[in-house]
């Protein structure tokens, strides 16, 4: 008699764990710790900002320590903890020079951490940046022109009215120019971004050889960017312009996040893709423009910033949004604060600064992301 196959039956058996198991398991467990990462983040972020800002106003030829500059702040306050500055000078130039710098550099610095993070999420490409609707150089060839044909309409604030100007007129003559049949596809918007940037370059350089010298020399200052000069009357114009911005982009958080889907799954779920992007657009324009209005071009922020927040946070813009902001604010403050304080006696341009270091670790960055399997998330 033969035994069935019950009774051929040993123990049972062992269940194998695959790989792509493993790797399963691995990923949602790093899901898992991102909320308590990100929060982390944003604290170390915040802490950062405070700390960076009130360093940055003690630095400078005449070095105010970070006590006596911490308890300025309180003493405005009405917290009388700690030491104030030594002499009355000291005070007033904390809060009618450097304070103004530091105010300036965290509002440009969250502006355009902010608008690089849409374009980003706009573009669907961690190498997008602001710069790629042509608001920066409409911005340039507006206050080239202001400057070599010593226009005056405004006053002082002349060249920052002809830069914020001609940054929202060139990004919506390329948005109006890449649409067609009332839709208008990433890559002609690209394409015309590089055109429209093309165009206004060989504007600049015209007006450069047109220009006298000293005109000259006032525009290659300008494009090298500079937060000299600040003051709370500035600040005053670009605060609202940045906090309107940054409100709208993070409202349009979640579309941004249906949208990385695809347009088609984000329109199925509900998401107007066209309104969406020039509604984007429009506020990327806004920050810029404000930005480099009265601080020139500062190149990188906008471009680096957000593609590290993104590697590190992933990709959900709820949180990419304000930690770009952060780190935008924060990054500007610290290279503003080396660029005033790296010679003694001169005042280095910001964006050559930004431009010199952001580009080498940019070019790492692409490195790095080859050689992984990683990108966005």
């Amino acid at each position: 008699m033969t035994a069935g196959p019950l009774a051929k039956a040993g123990p049972p058996p062992t269940t194998a764990t695959s790989p792509a198991d493993d790797t399963t398991d691995d990923t949602a467990g790093r899901r898992r710790r991102r909320p308590a990462r990100n929060a982390v983040l944003l604290a170390v972020l915040g802490v950062g900002l405070v700390l960076a800002a009130l360093a940055a106003a003690g630095s400078g030829q005449s070095p105010i320590p970070f006590t006596e500059v911490l308890g300025s702040v309180l003493h405005r306050a009405g917290i009388d903890l700690l030491p104030l500055p030594a002499g009355a000078r000291d005070d007033t130039t904390l809060w009618t020079v450097r304070f103004p710098r530091v105010a300036m550099a965290l509002v440009v610095g969250a502006a355009l951490g902010a608008a690089g993070a849409l374009m980003q999420g706009v573009f669907g490409n961690p190498l997008a940046e602001p710069s790629v609707v042509g608001v920066s150089a409409g911005a340039a060839v507006a206050a080239a022109a202001s400057i070599t044909f010593s226009w005056t309409f405004a006053g002082e604030w002349t060249i920052a009215v002809c830069a914020f100007a001609g940054g929202l007129a060139t990004t919506l003559a390329v948005y109006a120019m890449a649409r067609a049949d009332g839709r208008t596809e990433v890559v002609t918007l690209v394409l015309t971004g590089i055109a429209v940037n093309a165009v206004a370059g060989a504007g600049l350089a015209f007006l450069l050889f047109v220009a006298d010298q000293q005109a000259r020399e006032q525009i290659v200052f300008w494009q090298l960017g500079s937060l000299n000069g600040s003051r709370w009357q500035y600040v005053a114009v670009v605060l609202p312009f940045a906090v309107v911005g940054c409100l709208v982009a993070m409202v349009c958080a979640r579309r941004l996040d249906l949208l990385a889907l695809g347009e088609r799954q984000a329109r199925h779920l509900g998401v107007d893709v066209e309104r969406l992007r020039i509604v984007l657009i429009v506020v990327t324009a806004l920050l810029t423009a404000a930005a480099v209005s009265f601080c020139g071009i500062v190149a990188f922020v906008g471009l680096v910033v957000p593609h590290v927040v993104r590697m590190v946070t992933g990709p959900g813009h709820r949180v990419v949004l304000p930690a770009s902001m952060m780190a935008g604010a924060l990054v500007l403050v610290v290279a503003d604060t080396t660029a005033r304080s790296f010679v003694r006696g001169a005042d280095l341009p910001i964006g050559m600064l930004t431009s010199l270091v952001g580009g080498p670790f940019f070019f790492w960055l692409i490195r790095r992301t080859r050689r992984s399997s990683g990108g966005w998330a």
